[in-house]
Parts: C-alpha cells; structure tokens; sequence
C-alpha cells in the first residue's frame, strides 16, 4: 500500500513529460510563424488537457498572432483570472492589448508590471512598443534602451528601436529640426548599415529640407544594392525635377520603366508607374500623360486614388480645374484623410477663385498631417495674397526733348476678406522742360475697393482728384478707374471698363489740362501647347475734341517654365480723329511691329534672401503714316532682392525710341526703385492680434 503515492507521482510526472514532448511541434510552429497550425494544434491539446496552462498560453498567442486579437484578449483575460499572480499569464496579456491596438490600456498595464519587475527584457520591450504606437517617441527610446541594457544586441529591441528613431525623426521633421533629425537616422545607419528604409527616411528629410544634393546623393546610394535600382532611379527623377532639369527627370524615370518585371513588388512598380507620368506632366508632355492614365483607369475596374490623383494631376496642368476637383472628391469618398485629396483640392479651388473653400481643405490636411510643410506653405502662400501691404515707388525719368519727371508712388491694399478689400493710391510727380523752362507739379488721390461677385468675376472701382499746379494752370480734375475681370473659360481672362485720366507725360501738356475717357477691353488666351495671345483695344475720348484708337497684339510661345522664358511677335496700330503734332504725338495712321524676348523670375516666387528678375528685350519697326520705316528698340528690366517673407526692395529700368507715345525720333529712359512691405503678419480676418 505504501508504493501506491510513489506509482502515483511517478505517473503524473511521466503525464506531464510525454504532454511536453507532445507540444513540441506546436512550438516550432509558432516559433518559425505558422499561427494557424499552432492553432489547430494547441486546440487539440486543450481537448484532452483543458486545464493545462501551458497549452492555454501557446494557444492563445497562436489565436492572436493569426489574426484574432479580440479572441485572444479574451482567453488571457480568463488565464489571468485564473493565475492572477503569474508574471509570464501578464506578460501575455499585455502584449495581447497591443495586438488589439488597445495601447491606452496596454500602457497602462505594462506601467504595474515594471513596478512589479523593472528589469524584465518583455516587459521593459513591450512598453517600449505601446509607447511608440501612442507616438510618444522620446519615453519610448528610453524603455527600449533599458531593455537592451538587459538584453544587448536583441534583434527584436534593435528592430523596434529602429522604427522608434523614423518616429522621433518625424517629429523633428515636423518640428522644421532637420538636423536633429538626420543624426536619429544616421544612428540607424550605424545599426543596420545601408537599410534601405532609413535610407529612404534620410532621403525624405533632405526633400522636405530643401537639400536637394543631399537627397540625390543618398538616392544614388540606395541605388548601389542592385535589387533596390528602381526606387533609386524613382528618388533620383524628383531630385532632377525639383533641380528644374526635367528633361532628365523623364530619361531617368524612363530607365525605371524598363526594370519592371515579374518580380517587382506592385507598390514599387506602382510608385513608379506614377513617377513616370509625374515625369510627362512636368515635361508638358501632356497626350502621352492622358494615354498612360487612360490605360491604367481602363485596366482597372475600381481606379485607386493614386491613379485619380494623376488625372486630377494632368486637369490641374491643362488648367481643367473643375476635372480636378471632381477627381480629388472621388478619393476623398474612398479616404477622407488623404493628403492627395485634401490639398490637391485646395490647389483646385483657389485656382477656381473659391478660396474660403481652399482655407477649408488645406486646413484639413493639417488635420491628418500635423506641420505638412506643403500645406503650411499653401497656406502661407494664400494668407500673404490676403496680408495688407504697402508699395512705395520712386523713378526719375528723361527723354531726348529735353523733358525730365520725378514720381513718388505709394499704394496700399487692405483686404478685410477673401473677396473684399480697400486700396489707396497717392502719386507726386513733377515735370519740367529745359527749353520751355515750364515746370509743373502734381498730386492725385485716390480710394477703392474691389469685390469678387462671383469665383470667376472680379469688380475694382477707384476713384479721386489730381491737383495740378504750375507756373501757368492750377486746376483740380477727378479721376476714376472702373473695370471687371472676367474668366470666361480655363485659360482665357477679360478686363474690360472705364478709365479717367489726365495727360501728364511732359509739362506742357499737364498744363493744356487734357482730359482722356479710356473705354478699354484687354483678352489673354493661354494653351496647353506654350502658344500665348494677348490683345488690347482702347477707345480713347479727349476734352480736346479728339479720340484715339489703339489695339495692341501679342503671339508669343514659352520656351521654358523656370524661369519662364517667352519670344513672340507684338503688333500696334494707334489712329487720331485730328492730328496735332506740335502738342502730342498724335498721327492718322501708326504701325509698330516687333519681336521681342522676356525672362522672368517673379518675387512670388522665390523665397526669403532670394533674388528675382525680369528683363525684356524687343526690336522692330514703326511706321508713322506715309513716312519710312523706322528701327525701333525696347528694353526693359527689373532686379529685387527679398529681404523678409514680408518686405522686398527692387531697382527697375526702361529704355525705348518708340515713338508711340509722344513722337517721332523720340527716346525716353526711365530708372526707379521700389520698396513693398507687409505691414501685417497675416490677414486681418484670420487673427485679431495684428502685430
């Protein structure tokens, strides 16, 4: 009777040997990642042994490494029930909240366990996982250090500590700390030596930081392991682009094409699917663009966004702008928190005039994307369009008649909405002539507003008084601007109203008080093929019983974008009821032909401490009534400086013998310099605290 305890015991423990033998095969399974056969597995187990803590742990990790983390959380809540002080049953559970994405809680959890273990390498590891996935990076790096300070060299903590360091880089990115940033990822190159993720990481900072050779050379690096060619050559299309040399951007992105094969995963052949047309767009290539788009929309039944984003992309280049926003609200129907979506509609409504509704996405993309430096700058772009400004101009002029002029200009707009806004005008300007000895002097006023009626309609009234004085005619006259800018259709603007003014070219004719009635229509037609027309027709009536024709036409095409570079042809013809010459240039009949060249850089578009440009140069023919041809030459140019995103200063000049405005054999110079400053930091109806 004795022996029976000892057969006992020695039974149960030949039991509990031969169930550990037994589970052996469901641990490699869930050691070498087949959840789903260790599922089955332990599920069989747990028929015949339900009770056995082993089997339960195991099977509840296959259940929530296979998918069903809700289920798992269940069957370790149970466990833990039943061994509430069983550090291992925690653990387990823990690491269960994170597969259900319950981090709050997970958090939380891991919080008692470190007070109950503080050097457990699964513990310290797993709040270092919750931590990073509630995106609190900097607690997160520090947990992930203390368990590798346990545990030196664990792959997993490496790995985890790697994917830590892309977020707190991101937030240094976020936060405009580029190089910060840069040294985080760089310490990940030094764990995983040319990964290609930290590479693309590091290649991204330099993009969104502007160093553009930084980002190539990085680029050129991902591109030396041959399997990753293809997002290289992918990088290193934008970098050409943003370089401006997009010529290249397509050869290159041209390459990328032709390595697709069978064996290039879909989200890489995609991206560059992408590129490639991306690449056509800049290049204005924009039937070959169309093509490639159509296919793609044809070869698939359901278009993913990135692929209506394209087409959005191509209506936003061929100025199509309503296409394009039909297209960014169809992504915005499948993912409301798309940033193609949600700035790729504000570009679309500002470009449409709808710019409270532009305000509205761009600040939603900030919503999603937190400090997005391309909707940061949107929206900065768009508040300095609103920012009340004052523009202050001096210029001296001169002319081979011995006429010499000193203007002072200043003129401020105030906008008080996205659709209303105040200007004032106040212009000095003196005139003398050495042969006449005439000398005049005068001031002129002027107040408006402007309103946009509609997104394509514009209103813009001004109107005031000039008072002329000299050494033979005071007098006081009023002065009025009224017009309309219309936009009809994509790419086609109208002006088109009324204008009073005073001739006040030279003394002379400040003094004859001469008043001039504008009745004025100006058209401009852009294409998608470079072609440009611009037109102009003036009816002038005067207080000296005489009226003016002019029409003025251009035909240019654009050589290049940036800068923008155009040559093309003007043509003017100007006719007078009666011909007055000894008072103002003013023949029956006056033809001008010419070809001209103009460069230009303009100051939006350059940032802080940049330089802008423009210069224009034309040559031709004017024919005055019967008389020969005569040679004609223009020149014009300007050069400024941005001091501030809120100040620029700027030298201009002109230089022409076209005898179009006052007579034949006529040269006149004119030099200045200009000063604009926003004396604001942001428009008056988006913050109450003005400085």
């Amino acid at each position: 009777m004795k022996l029976k305890p000892f057969i006992f015991y020695m039974l149960l423990l030949l039991s509990l040997f031969v169930s550990a033998q037994d589970m052996k095969q469901g641990f490699n399974f869930l050691e070498n990642g087949k959840y789903l056969e260790a599922k089955v597995f332990f599920e069989d187990i747990l028929k015949e042994f339900p009770t056995n803590k082993t089997a339960r742990l195991c099977y509840g990790r296959a259940v929530g490494l296979s998918g069903n983390s809700q289920k798992a959380v269940t069957l370790f809540t149970n466990l833990l029930n039943d061994y509430p002080t069983d550090f291992e049953v925690k653990l387990n559970y823990a690491e269960a909240l994170l597969w259900n994405t319950d981090f709050s809680l997970a958090e939380n959890f891991y919080t008692t366990l470190l007070k109950e273990n503080n050097t457990s390498f699964p513990a310290l590891l797993g709040y270092a996982n919750t931590l990073s996935n509630l995106k609190k990076y900097s607690k997160a790096i520090i947990y992930v250090e203390k368990a590798l300070a346990v545990q030196p060299g664990n792959a997993n903590a490496l790995l985890s500590r790697k994917y830590i360091r892309f977020g707190l880089a991101q937030d240094k990115i976020q936060s405009q700390h580029y190089k910060e940033g840069e040294i985080i990822l760089n310490e990940n190159l030094s764990d995983f030596p040319n990964d290609i993720e930290t590479l693309q990481n590091l290649a991204n900072l330099y993009l969104i930081s502007e160093q553009n050779e930084k980002a190539e050379e990085t680029f050129k690096r991902i591109g030396k392991n041959p399997k990753n060619s293809i997002t290289s050559l992918n990088g290193l299309a934008l970098t050409r682009h943003l370089n401006s040399k997009d010529k290249e951007a397509l050869k290159i992105s041209k390459k990328a094409i032709q390595l697709i094969d069978n064996t290039t995963p879909p989200s890489i052949k995609n991206r560059t699917i992408e590129r490639y047309i991306q690449a056509l767009l800049w290049n204005r290539k924009f039937a070959d663009a169309s093509k490639e788009i159509n296919q793609l929309i044809n070869n698939n039944e359901k278009p993913e966004n990135w692929i209506l984003a394209l087409r959005a992309t191509l209506n936003t280049y061929k100025s199509d702008f309503k296409k394009s926003t039909n297209d960014y609200d169809l992504i915005l129907q499948k993912d409301s928190t798309s940033f193609d979506g949600n700035l790729g509609k504000a570009n679309a409504l500002k470009a449409i005039g709808a710019t409270k509704q532009a305000y509205i996405y761009a600040d939603k993309t900030l919503q999603f994307y937190t400090n997005q430096k391309d909707a940061l700058n949107f929206i900065e772009n768009l508040d300095r369009t609103f920012t009340p400004f004052v523009n202050s101009k001096i210029s001296y002029s001169f002319d081979n008649g011995n006429n010499e002029a000193y203007t002072y200009n200043i003129r401020s707009e105030v906008p008080f909405s996205t659709r209303f806004k105040l200007t004032g005008d106040y212009t000095y300007r003196t005139n003398s002539n050495s042969i006449t000895d005439i000398n005049a002097n005068a001031n002129s006023f002027s107040l408006g507003f402007s309103y946009q009626l509609l997104n394509n309609l514009e209103f813009i009234g001004n109107a005031g008084i000039v008072a002329s004085q000299s050494d033979v005619n005071d007098y006081n006259q009023f002065l009025t601007d009224v017009r309309f800018n219309f936009k009809p259709f994509k790419l086609q603007n109208i002006n088109f109203g009324y204008k009073r003014e005073m001739q006040n070219f030279t003394s002379e004719l400040q003094n004859r008080e001469i008043v001039q009635n504008h009745f004025f229509v100006n058209y401009s037609l852009n294409t998608n093929f470079n072609l440009g027309l611009y037109s102009q027709y003036y009816f002038t009536s005067q207080s000296d019983d005489n009226t003016r024709n002019l029409f003025f036409g251009s035909l240019y095409y654009t050589l290049l974008q940036k800068p923008s570079l155009k040559a093309g042809l003007n043509y003017q013809n100007i006719t007078f009821k009666n011909q007055v010459p000894t008072i103002y240039f003013s023949p029956e009949q006056f033809n001008a032909v010419e070809l001209f060249l103009n460069v230009i850089k303009p100051d939006l578009s350059v940032k802080e401490k940049g330089w802008f440009y423009e210069l224009t140069a034309a040559t031709g023919f004017q024919y005055i009534e019967n008389q020969n041809k005569q040679n004609t030459f223009r020149f014009q140019g300007v050069l400024g400086y941005k001091i501030s995103d809120r100040s620029l200063l700027n030298i201009f000049g002109t230089h022409s013998n076209i005898a179009s405005t006052i007579a034949t054999g006529f040269t006149f110079t004119e030099m200045g310099i200009r000063f604009k400053y926003y004396f604001l930091k942001k428009p008056i109806f988006k913050t109450s605290k003005l400085f």
